[in-house]
Formats: structure tokens, sequence, C-alpha cells
């Protein structure tokens, strides 16, 4: 070896999800000379290429003392070889820590503060417990309007940001928490299909039984760079891709790797998280889809409407035009739970098949119709009749077939090896439907891994049961996990709640 310093880069084939984790051994020569110690930061460089990586130390023969391995998530990040030779060192001391710590104290953050933070953050210099205390921060002692919107801004400015050359240009997000909720796949080809321009990036589940791109996968490809995503846009209007492959505020891919296990939403970060992304896109007019029901995020109208003031306030001052819609979030929407079972529901309603979810169909026309009176493409109040007019007559299911025949090409969604369905009980009526309930059965089942296990529900709230009728039917890949749903199912409150008839 030409320097203490340097080992020989190995992959470990270990899965630290995204975060970067590095291995040596405790008694290897660079330990010894830097004094290292395990949950250490270590920057790796090789040919102009760093990293910023936790250490862990291992006391075992399969690493030798000259090899450094690189989990899964390190792996990918250093674009490393075999055996290449890589600098191991200590991270230069970071001045955006000291910003971190005014905070903490109670101090106000600026945008010079925020930025600093953020760009340390999206090139992964921050370990995972400085990303977790100013996640922390920002939820107990909370951000004001200005900090919000000087947050927003940095997270954009440390990102690519795209310029479509057209205006306007459309999107919509979903404060997410509701089972099926699938309509961005029904409004982008509406809205493409009227001649506007909507290219949605969506993600992927992190706690939830299925993302949008989980869903739009089993229909045709997601993971598009930014010049194919760029070309779909270009010839079809719209896409629907996963923007975990863009640079596309990067800082608020690494915050949200943290905020999930902390089990932290606070409304500040949401609003920055929501609308950096849709800056970045390029976006102008943003219509947010906000649920409203006893389980979901959140609980109550007046709870929806400080959040929508804060994504219209937020959104003026970063130039967006941005408009809220309270929606029901008090049960599933359609009749699928899960990633091939939601894509089903999506085809049903494109194609107009007699038994298509009436509620996701419904849903899915107010949010376009409200999109295209926001672009000007239809007068108040006429927006719904032109999205109706849209999917009734096959324009969307035509344009959507193009959408994915643009991405990559159209898909038949997968279907589970084994079901099982359970029956009502007692006669009655439905009198309530645990949406959490119904998210953790789906994943029990395998789903979103196995994109064709989940839940298919049978009934909706208000809907009069006979005792032994079908209520919902899991779906797994393997018995194990089917019979793993169900006594998760029977250990519980009921998923579907049946009470009198009144």
């Amino acid at each position: 070896m030409s320097s203490p310093n340097r080992l020989l880069a190995r992959r470990a084939g270990i899965d630290t999800y995204q975060q970067a984790v590095v291995y040596m051994r405790s008694d290897c020569a660079v330990c010894r000379a830097e004094g290292f110690q395990s949950q250490a930061q270590v920057e790796v460089i090789a040919k102009g290429r760093h990293l910023f990586a936790i250490l862990h130390q291992v006391n075992s023969d399969w690493l030798r003392g000259d090899e450094i391995a690189l989990s899964e998530a390190a792996w990918a990040l250093m674009g490393a070889a075999e055996g290449e030779e890589l600098v191991v060192r200590h991270p230069p001391i970071l001045d955006s820590l000291a910003h971190l710590r005014s905070k903490v104290h109670g101090g106000r953050l600026d945008y010079a503060a925020l930025r600093a933070l953020m760009e340390d953050v999206s090139r992964g210099r921050l370990p995972d417990i400085h990303l977790a205390s100013f996640v922390t921060v920002c939820a107990g002692r909370g951000l004001d309007l200005d900090e919000t919107v000087a947050l927003t801004r940095a997270m954009v400015d440390v990102g690519e940001r795209i310029d479509w050359g057209v205006s306007p240009v459309m999107d919509k997000h979903c404060i997410g928490g509701l089972p099926g909720n699938r309509t961005t796949l029904l409004v982008v080809p509406i809205i493409a299909a009227c001649g506007l321009v909507m290219p949605k990036t969506s993600s992927r589940a992190i706690t939830s039984a299925a993302g949008t791109a989980d869903v739009m996968e089993t229909l045709a490809p997601v993971d598009l760079d930014l010049p194919a995503m760029r070309r779909v846009v270009e010839r079809e209007g719209g896409c629907i891709a996963c923007g975990n492959a863009m640079r596309i505020s990067p800082a608020d891919d690494m915050l949200i790797r943290v905020e999930r296990p902390l089990g932290i939403d606070s409304e500040g970060l949401m609003v920055a998280s929501i609308l950096s992304k849709k800056a970045a896109m390029g976006s102008q007019r943003v219509l947010i889809d906000i649920p409203v029901g006893p389980l979901a995020k959140v609980r109550s109208d007046a709870a929806a409407g400080q959040l929508s003031h804060s994504l219209v306030s937020v959104g003026a001052a970063l130039g967006l035009q941005v408009q809220a819609v309270f929606t029901d979030g008090s049960q599933p929407v359609g009749r699928g739970v899960g990633p091939a079972l939601e894509a089903m529901d999506v085809m049903a309603v494109l194609e107009r098949a007699a038994d298509a979810p009436a509620d996701l169909r419904e849903r899915a026309l107010l949010l376009a119709g409200l999109l295209l009176e926001l672009a000007g493409k239809a007068a108040p109040g006429t927006g719904n009749a032109l999205a109706r007019a849209v999917l009734d007559d096959g324009r969307a299911l035509a344009r959507f077939i193009a959408i994915c025949e643009a991405q990559g090409g159209l898909r038949v969604p997968p279907k589970a090896a084994h079901t099982h369905c359970v029956t009502a009980p007692a006669a009655g009526a439905v009198a309530g439907i645990d949406t959490r309930l119904v998210a953790r059965m789906a994943k029990l089942a395998g789903a979103p891994r196995d994109p064709a296990a989940g839940a298919s529900m049978h009934v909706r709230v208000q809907d009069r049961v006979a005792r032994g009728q079908p209520l919902f039917t899991l779906h797994a890949g393997s018995l194990g996990e089917l019979q793993y749903a169900l006594s998760f199912v029977r250990s519980q409150l009921p998923v579907v709640r049946i009470g009198a008839v009144s």
C-alpha cells in the first residue's frame, strides 16, 4: 500500500437503505492511524469522488485488514470498482452545524443558514444523528412562515431545477395516508389529453402498502432519468415517473429518510418537502389534495385550513400558484390496496368498466376538473364536466397508454398466487373501516415488496351486509405471508366494523 490511509474497495452486499455505511477492521492500519471508532463519520475519496459515510468496525476474518467494505447505498453513491484504491480520512469540520445548534437553542434561521445546512444535507455530509436533531427541533420548536419559505427555497437551490419552456406547467400532490388513493394515474392523462403539460414525479412507498411509483411500475417503467422524462413529456404532455432517479430537491430525500423512522411529520417540513419538489420540477400551478379523516394525516377541517394557508403562502413566495382541496379521508379509496390491485382499479376506471370503483373515478374527476380550471382550460365550475368528457370518450385511456408506451411499454399487472376472503361475522351495516389496519394487513401480506400482494375491499361505509358476506380479500405470494396477514387480522380490533342497521 502506498499510504496508511488507503484501502481496497469491496462490495459488502449489505442493505442499509439510503444511508452510506462502510466497514473496516478495527485493527487495520487506517483505524489505528486515524483513531477511528464505530459510528464515526469518515470521508472516502477516489479519483475526485467523495463520499461521507458512517463507519462500522469489524472483528472478523470476512474482511481483510487492507480492505474497506461498502454497503449497497455507499457502493452506488461512490461508484467504486472491486479492488479500487480508496483514501479514507476524517471529514472536514462543518460550519453548518453551528446553525443547527442555534436552532436547537431557540434561534431563528435565515436563508443563508438554511442554505448552508441544506447544502451539507444534500451532499450527505451530515450523519443521521444530526439530521434527526434537525427534524426534531423543527417539529418541536416549529418553523415560522419566513423560515419555511427560506427552507423551501434552500432545498430547491441545492438541487437541479427544470425549465419546461412552456406555461402553465401543472402538478398535483396528495398529503397521503389514505389507502388506494391513486388518482394521479387518472388525472395526468386527462390533463395531458386536454393539451396541458403535467410532468408528474412520485415516490415509492416507505410506510404505506403502495406509493404512486409502485403502482405505475406494474403498468410501465418509472425509473426515468431527466433526459428520458423530458422526452416523454415533450411527446405526450405528461409522465408518471419515480423522482428518486433525479436530483430533484435531494436534501428533501435525505430528510425524509430520517423523518419516517421517527414518525415525525411537522407542518413546516411537510410544506417545504412538497413545494421544494414542485418548484424544482418546474411546476407553476399546483393542486394539493388534503384528505381529512379521523385516521388520516390531517384529522380536522381546522388543521386542514392551517395547512392549506401555509401551502398557499409559501407557494406564493416561491412564485407558485397553489390551491388546496379537502377530500374525504374516512375510508380507503377504490377497492385495491397494493401496487397491482390499485393499478387494476385505475385501468377499470380508464376503460370505463361497469364495475370500476365509482369513488376513485369521482375523486379523480374532481381533482382533474379543478386543475383544468386552475390552468384556465375550463371556466370556473365547468372543469369537472370537461374532465368527465375526456374520460368517457376514451381520450384519457388513449393518452395513458401512450404515456406508458413512451416510458418503456405498457404492462399487465401481476396477480397473487394465494387469496383468502374475510367475511362478515354478523348482519348489519358497515359503521367504519380502519384505514391504518387496512394498510397494515396489506403490507403484512407482502405489499409493496411483492407488487401483486395486498388487499381488495368489497364494502364501503354505510353498506348493509349479511352474515357471511365478503368484506375484503387478502392477496399474497406465499401461504406463509397469507397466514401471517390473517393472524394479524384476527388479533386486532375489526378492520371493518359492523354495526346495527339504523
